[in-house]
């Protein structure tokens, strides 16, 4: 059954989950042990309901409080989704937005104090660039206007291709984290290691957009905002159980990475890769480990192509502590069980039923998915009766 037949039923449904990936389409050997295919997890018998529909390419939700949400759609819409399912006006206030290709309005995120930060794609001299911005959100009679908006990051340098923008961004405290692509192309993915670009990096910040004191480039060379680099595309991201940043980032052919990324650690990429071009040819010398370079907590191949990302802490499911991953191609929800920093386990749900690009923990325990297409949906899991 296509999400769009169960959407307008509006009516749960059990699917059966199951860890079934197929051939990999490259030979390495995992580093160490269950860094890939672990071991698959039982199965989990759930029910999903609509919760709004009509949203065109929602990418990024989180929570407002008082059972609302804040949701974004690619084509530069923000708009308030109420606990009735009713959704917004669109926000105003908003910056303009680059909307073309993987472009356009992506993650959104709210402070402790109420801060509400956002990332998109954004057009300047010389080509296109992952930028992040906050604001204060004011209601209206209709749903809200952004005021106080100013960007606190805009990636250097402009890039003439519209792919590959990243973009999570995940408050911590006093700092912010935001997460880049390196545009896809052969020129520009070297950019990835090169740490006078924000290219392929985790970016730090102060909540106010101020370079930390404690990032690892302040007072040496490269951009003092990166906290590590060697990433494709980060599309995932969370602070974790552990108060670490986790992140997840697409591979080519193979190589979809679960990482968590340190201060100054070098992930490798394109120098070393789990997977391979999608040509089919080696990813530079075909190495996937080398000295001086982190390696994935957990690799893929071939991909779920994920979307966003955290861990479970509600009560419903005997899920606390797993990890859960929106999946795009095939589709559906992957839950990891983590333990110790390593992956003692997966499940698929909802397997090629529908492009997950974000995932968020409800107050009651359930879990909010987005379905990115073009009459887009919110969609809560709950347990089966």
């Amino acid at each position: 059954m296509k999400w769009i037949a169960l959407a307008a039923a509006l009516l749960p449904h059990t699917l059966d989950a199951q860890v079934a990936q197929g051939p990999a389409n490259a030979d390495f050997a995992p580093a160490f042990a269950q860094q890939t295919r672990a071991p698959a997890l039982g199965e989990t018998d759930v029910t999903v309901e609509l919760v709004a529909r009509g949203l065109e390419h929602p990418w990024g939700i989180a929570p407002l409080g008082e059972g609302q949400w804040l949701v974004t759609e690619r084509p530069g819409r923000m708009r308030i989704l109420s606990a009735d399912g009713s959704l917004s006006d669109p926000v105003t206030g908003l910056p303009q937005v680059a909307v073309s290709r993987q472009g356009g309005l992506l993650d959104v995120a709210v402070g402790a104090d109420g801060t509400v930060f956002w990332t998109y794609a954004k057009q300047v001299p010389g080509g296109y660039v992952t930028a992040a911005a906050q604001g204060r959100l004011q209601r209206t009679a209709n749903g809200g206007a952004m005021t106080q908006v100013r960007d606190i990051f805009v990636q250097t340098p402009p890039s003439p291709n519209q792919t590959h923008y990243g973009a999570r961004i995940v408050p911590d405290g006093r700092h912010v984290f935001i997460t880049t692509g390196e545009h896809f192309s052969a020129s520009e993915r070297v950019l990835a290691q090169d740490v006078t670009t924000t290219y392929g990096k985790v970016i730090r910040l102060g909540a106010d957009g101020s370079v930390p004191r404690g990032n690892p480039f302040v007072g040496r060379e490269g951009d003092d905002s990166i906290w590590s680099f060697g990433h494709r595309n980060v599309q995932g991201a969370t602070i974790g159980p552990d108060g670490q940043l986790w992140t997840i980032e697409h591979g080519p052919r193979g190589g979809d990475e679960l990482n968590r990324p340190i201060a100054g650690g070098n992930f490798g990429w394109p120098i070393i890769s789990y997977g391979i071009n999608y040509n089919g040819s080696d990813v530079a010398d075909g190495r996937a480990v080398q000295g001086g370079m982190e390696q994935p907590v957990y690799y893929w191949d071939p991909v779920i192509a994920p979307g966003g990302m955290t861990f479970y802490d509600g009560r419903l499911f005997d899920w606390r502590g797993d990890l859960l991953i929106g999946s795009l191609n095939p589709g559906g929800l992957v839950r990891l069980r983590v333990r110790d920093g390593l992956v003692v386990g997966e499940e698929r749900l909802f397997v090629g039923e529908g492009r997950i690009r974000d995932v968020e923990v409800a107050p009651d325990g359930s879990v909010l998915m987005l379905l990115d297409q073009q009459n887009g949906a919110v969609l809560r899991v709950r347990p089966a009766p």
